[in-house]
């Protein structure tokens, strides 16, 4: 029985790691470098769905494969949602996480422990040949953090409290957070979609 190909677009290898480990054998997983492409992406969605959907048919319609695609960031409600699914391009796609981080500290400078709420959200998208899409999303929530705390992770990780943990999720070890992040439980939602179609 041959394996179904499908295409992860992205150019993080971990994340094309993780969906293999999930998927099985069932699947022949390629990233976008795999395949050694380049697609010009224009992310202008109004929503991290939007945006998941956007990638994942420009690369389809590239490739003529099935195609997955995720689209992530974080939401601070004291801040109207910022930096959102402006996360990765928060005040400049090459500035460091830790000025990022800094800038939305001092920006909830004051702001009281019931008014902190945040969270990490990840839709992910998978776009057929048949022009069909469907989506799974991910959520984990938590307050921002006083200070930067762990060497853990990446992003905003250090400034992501879990209350319920004791801890930032920048502080947990990269298996503790996987079986809780919003990414791990979009790829779970994705994998249910997908073997229920039969295709995985």
């Amino acid at each position: 029985m041959s394996k179904t190909r499908l295409v992860f677009a992205t150019g993080n290898q971990g994340k094309v790691n993780e969906f293999r480990q999930m998927l099985g054998e069932d699947y022949e997983i390629l990233s976008l470098k795999d395949l050694d492409i380049s697609v010009d992406i224009v992310e202008d969605g109004a929503t991290f769905e939007e945006n998941a959907i956007i990638k994942a048919k420009t690369v389809m319609e590239a490739t003529g494969h099935m195609v997955l695609a995720d689209d992530s960031g974080f939401e601070i409600d004291c801040l109207n949602k910022e930096p959102g699914i402006y996360s990765a391009r928060y005040l400049g796609e090459d500035t460091p996480y830790e000025i990022k981080n800094a800038e939305l500290l001092k920006r909830c400078e004051g702001v009281p422990d019931e008014k902190r709420d945040a969270r990490f959200v990840c839709v992910i998208a998978c776009a057929y040949p048949d022009g069909t899409v469907d989506t799974a999303t991910g959520v984990i929530e938590g307050k921002v953090a006083h200070e930067a705390k762990g060497e853990h992770g990446f992003g905003y990780d250090p400034i992501f409290f879990l209350p319920e943990r004791g801890c930032t999720t920048g502080e947990m070890l990269p298996e503790e957070k996987n079986a809780i992040s919003h990414r791990g439980i979009a790829i779970r939602k994705m994998v249910d979609i997908l073997k229920k179609k039969g295709t995985a």
